[in-house]
């Protein structure tokens, strides 16, 4: 177990001086973003299965973690954090308070535990990018504690895995400090005893939603200290019951019905909590019927906020899709609570109408697009025009670079218009891609034509008029259609995300940091689990350097004081049903 010297606290926010370099918010339109996280995807994706490091982790220490028996215990639970420095550390520094108030004079103490749900880098997993993103942003946050240090935990999340785990392993499964946080675990999933007979189970599903054969002896291993009553707190990658229970792909929460069936109902422990991240937003899930299983995702530790204005209102599981078969009653989940409120998700999605000044890289792509678009169609008009008969064997050859790039453009709407929809929604997507390249088509094929009246109408023929036309082709059009073409594409995606197609890049493309929080729990001495969602409206954005603290107190300190809140009353959680 390594423990190494705190580093010299800070008296500039530099990389020099902090170890790390503050990273802005990935702006994820950006033509260098998409291209690069797009090839690590398909890498990971391809060749996962060929390499995957779970199976290689049997050969790992299986250790089962434990927490003392005591009065309570706080944990934390922190999903979707390592992106822009400023929202991530606003909630590390949260994190790694002593304590915090909130409204009401309500005192929340630290979490002996911290749970890290997934993504923890964004846009996809470096040593270099951990470090920047999120290791040495919590350093920051808590350089050093006092024994017995609070203990850190990680799952990995699709952009955990794009490396295939390699760097993840290396942050967080060699027994390390990070900071003050102590972290303890060898494998990408863990099994932790908590007081009071609750549990948390964490399970790695990789990219394909199973659990491999040594991930599971792991868990039946650890299973074997169950006992009948026992509550189960269950961490995924992913909130695969949103999508299964309103009618999509059922693979997910397969998953997790296999899990409960062979390693906990055996034993007669129940899941009293599914929590996740992977979208960024509050959302919760309550069961009726008495079970009161809370369903909760909590994405908000850093990354960009996402929608809720059209989540589902409720959720039937298992889901009559599941492949897993079921003989007992299915039970209805309705949403008890989300963050942002569903006015405030619809206010925020107009913003994308700002997409040009918020993503300056998409304006580029559009740029470039519209300008090879032009160049296709001046070909074929300045080769045919003023013909007076026109042969195939001429109007074929000049007209098939705007050919091509129109059918390649039509493509790539498509595709983008198909971006996490389900199957069952194939058609509106290729519908919302094609009006949307036609769109774009017309935007060239128009310009086309402005230009070609201004040089015959307006300017005349002559040196002077053919030099001005290159200049407005060469500068203009790209300067001109790139921001045109942005604003085609977000009011594209804002009337799609009404239809719930591209929602995700109607948020994804503004970046938007604030908004973000995370969960305080408590397992306290009557055995029940309370739950602490919360929120920070505005992150901070200026930070005041603190050279002469103390070692433990944070490096740095906002310039104007965080102010954290419920984002609703505490959620109450028994160890049994109907309890």
């Amino acid at each position: 177990m390594e423990h190494t010297s705190p580093r010299p606290r800070p008296r500039e926010i530099t990389e020099a001086e902090l170890g790390f370099k503050p990273q802005p918010p990935v702006a994820w339109l950006a033509p260098s973003v998409l291209a690069a996280t797009g090839v690590k995807s398909l890498v990971a994706t391809v060749f996962g299965s060929y390499s995957d490091k779970r199976e290689l982790q049997g050969s790992l220490p299986a250790n089962v973690h434990r927490f003392e028996e005591g009065d309570e215990l706080w944990l934390d639970f922190v999903a979707d954090l390592g992106d822009g420095f400023d929202a991530t550390y606003s909630i590390a520094s949260l994190l790694a308070a002593e304590s915090i108030t909130l409204p009401g004079e309500l005192s929340l103490p630290r979490g002996r535990l911290l749970v890290m749900g997934g993504d923890q880098v964004y846009p996809s997993a470096s040593t270099e990018t951990y470090e920047d993103r999120s290791k040495g942003v919590y350093r920051a946050a808590l350089p050093t504690a006092e024994a017995p240090r609070p203990r850190l935990f990680a799952l990995p999340g699709n952009h955990d895995w794009y490396d295939g785990l390699t760097a993840f392993l290396r942050v967080f499964g060699q027994q390390r400090t990070i900071g003050g946080w102590q972290t303890e675990q060898s494998r990408s999933y863990f099994a932790i005893e908590l007081p009071h007979r609750w549990w948390l189970y964490a399970i790695d599903t990789q990219f394909d939603d199973y659990v491999d054969a040594p991930q599971l002896e792991y868990f039946r291993t650890a299973a074997e200290d169950l006992r009948e009553g026992d509550g189960v707190i269950l961490c995924t990658p992913a909130p695969s019951w949103v999508v299964a229970g309103s009618g999509g792909e059922a693979k997910g929460y397969d998953t997790i019905e296999f899990f409960e069936r062979e390693i906990l109902r055996p034993h007669g422990a129940n899941i009293r909590m599914m929590l996740s991240g992977d979208q960024h937003h509050y959302a919760r899930y309550a069961e009726e019927g008495g079970g009161e299983v809370q369903r909760i995702t909590c994405g908000t530790g850093g990354a960009y906020l996402a929608a809720t204005h059209q989540l589902p209102e409720k959720l039937t599981l298992p889901p009559p899709t599941s492949r897993i078969f079921w003989s007992g009653e299915r039970r209805t989940s309705r949403l008890a609570g989300r963050y942002p409120s569903t006015v405030d998700s619809k206010r925020l999605s107009l913003g994308i109408i700002r997409l040009p000044w918020r993503n300056r890289g998409f304006a580029t792509l559009m740029a470039g697009v519209h300008f090879v678009l032009f160049l296709a169609f001046a070909l074929g008009l300045v080769i045919t025009s003023g013909r007076e008969r026109a042969s195939a064997i001429t109007e074929v050859p000049a007209w098939t670079p705007a050919v091509l790039c129109s059918v390649l453009l039509i493509v790539g709407t498509v595709n983008f218009a198909r971006l996490g929809l389900p199957d069952r929604r194939a058609r509106a997507g290729l519908v919302a891609g094609v009006l949307h390249g036609l769109a774009h088509l017309g935007i060239a094929f128009g310009w086309l034509f402005v230009v070609q009246w201004l040089y015959l109408d307006v300017l005349g023929r002559g040196v002077g008029s053919d030099w001005l036309v290159i200049v407005i082709a060469v500068v203009v059009t790209p300067a001109l259609l790139g921001f045109v073409g942005s604003e085609l594409t977000a009011l594209y995606l804002l009337l799609a995300g009404r239809f719930g197609i591209n929602l995700n890049e109607v948020f994804a493309g503004q970046s938007i940091s604030d908004r973000k929080g995370f969960l305080r729990m408590r397992v306290g001495a009557d055995g029940d689990l309370t739950i602490y969602p919360i929120k920070v409206h505005t992150v901070a954005r200026e930070w005041v350097p603190d050279p002469d603290g103390a070692p433990s107190d944070p490096w740095l300190r906002p310039a104007t004081p965080l102010a954290p809140e419920l984002i609703e009353e505490p959620i109450r959680v028994t160890r049994l049903p109907n309890a």
